[in-house]
């Protein structure tokens, strides 16, 4: 459009699901910013609660004692990509969730049906309340949460080349050990009763082994506006 304001682009949800080490975070954050969309980590609701649990002595590998306390803390999303915050009852969780003590516990917290029951909600509300729409990143976007949404991208790497990402992020980790961490946590997360990790039938895979992260980013941004161009 080179003449006059180009027209309002129309809402668009998009959900991009796919394991650890993917490039899932990197990748959304980036193409949200890009096209002027809100951003949502579910994986950070989720640790949120697990934080939640631990903080309050919930034993979390007793599911009933999880199902109990699910209603309980109060957790809030911000969805700016550029600074995306994350509160548990007006606290500041975004760095203590990502200990290793929250990691270790999060599949058992997250495959508690109440505790998906509840996270889906809320992240059902923001996606809905998300006025130019929203990317959406996790693990069952695609299949459960938001199987309604416009755009649906499935992000896929080799363990190997995930471990080598992952180790990046984690100062001084050994790679082999990310390796069976990753492969142990796809186990856990594709293996649960309540919304496995999975592919939805109509998302587009995405194989990043080979890719950098702004091929990678270049592509689901032009997957996206292709799919707003056709709404």
């Amino acid at each position: 459009m080179e003449n006059g304001a180009a027209p309002t682009a129309p809402a668009v949800i998009v959900a991009i699901d796919g394991p650890s080490g993917t490039g899932k975070s990197s990748t959304s954050k980036a193409v949200a910013a890009q096209l002027g969309l809100s951003y949502l980590d579910t994986g950070a609701q989720y640790r949120a609660i697990t934080w939640w649990m631990v903080t309050n002595g919930i034993d979390t590998d007793d599911p009933h004692a999880v199902a109990a306390a699910a209603g309980k803390p109060e957790i809030v999303s911000g969805t700016d990509p550029a600074a995306p915050t994350i509160t548990v009852d007006g606290t500041d969780v975004a760095g203590p969730i990502r200990t290793q003590e929250v990691t270790s516990k999060v599949s058992a917290v997250s495959a508690v049906p109440e505790v998906r029951a509840r996270i889906t909600e809320l992240q059902r509300t923001i996606a809905a309340g998300a006025p130019q729409g929203i990317v959406v990143e996790g693990r069952d976007i695609g299949t459960t949460v938001l199987p309604d949404a416009d755009l649906k991208i499935f992000l896929t790497a080799s363990a190997e080349a995930r471990a080598a990402r992952r180790s990046g992020e984690l100062k001084g980790a050994d790679v082999n050990v990310t390796r069976e961490a990753l492969i142990k946590r796809d186990a856990a997360d594709s293996s649960r009763k309540t919304s496995p990790l999975a592919k939805a039938d109509d998302a587009v895979e995405v194989d990043t082994t080979e890719l950098t992260l702004p091929q990678v980013i270049e592509c689901v941004v032009t997957l996206v506006e292709e799919k707003r161009a056709g709404k």
